[in-house]
């Protein structure tokens, strides 16, 4: 599926689960508050910016955001929140376009980056967010750690998340550095909706090559927003980039 099929109007209605899963006050409070700290008190965009699940409340604790987006139903989603001048938006890739002024810091959350599906794709995002930022600007980039090492042996797949009327399952393209995420929705019935995303994995010591190349330093990487050792057990990673100052 291409970008614009997945993210179409009827996921933009349905992105939104207000208290709950990443919208969970637990979840999203310890982003913003990370966020607002990194930004120290310049302007942020952020890359991807969606409905505004971190944008408006970043922009509530006084950070100027703004945003790039590539979908025109995520977008309006969001104008249902804010306005554009609360939170001005380039509708483009976050590898390529280009919003005015100068930045202290680049975001881009909740696996957002793997959504390009190329190794010169994802480079490219880096030096996009390089071109944004003013001397010691900061990029940060929150991703999961593949779970290939979590298939099961001859299947190539791995179960990542259960919960009542959900499954997700990824299965994985171990030649081609690619998986595509199964989202299954049951009904009370016996129906299920089945929605696919295709991402490219990377491992983090490939996002540092990748940071180096677009001229950043890695200046931290735990394993959440609140700052949790990042281990060998980790499945995730809040990586924070620098460019000199």
């Amino acid at each position: 599926m291409t970008s614009s099929e997945i993210w179409d109007a009827e996921t933009a209605r349905t992105y939104d689960t207000p208290g709950e899963g990443m919208f969970a006050p637990e979840v999203l409070d310890p982003a913003v508050d990370r966020l607002a700290e990194l930004a120290a008190g310049g302007r942020a965009l952020e890359f991807a910016v969606g409905t505004g699940r971190v944008a408006v409340p970043l922009s509530e604790r006084g950070v100027p955001v703004a945003g790039i987006e590539l979908s025109e139903a995520m977008i309006e989603r969001l104008r249902a929140k804010v306005d554009e001048s609360v939170i001005p938006v380039v509708q483009g890739d976050m590898a390529t376009a280009r919003v005015e002024g100068e930045f202290s810091l680049v975001y881009v959350v909740y696996n957002s980056i793997s959504n390009l599906v190329t190794q010169d794709e994802q480079v490219e995002c880096f030096r996009n967010a390089a071109a944004h930022l003013g001397p010691g600007g900061r990029f940060a980039v929150e991703l999961g750690v593949p779970g290939i090492t979590h298939t099961s042996p001859g299947t190539g797949a791995a179960v990542f998340a259960v919960k009542p009327g959900y499954m997700g399952v990824d299965v994985y393209d171990v030649l081609n550095q690619r998986l595509v995420s199964h989202h299954f929705r049951f009904d009370e019935g016996r129906r299920a909706r089945l929605g696919r995303s295709s991402q490219r994995y990377v491992w983090p010591s490939e996002l540092d090559l990748m940071a180096r190349l677009a001229g950043f330093e890695l200046e931290s990487r735990h394993a959440d927003w609140r700052g949790a050792e990042f281990t060998a057990e980790s499945r995730s990673h809040v990586s924070v980039y620098r460019l000199p100052a």
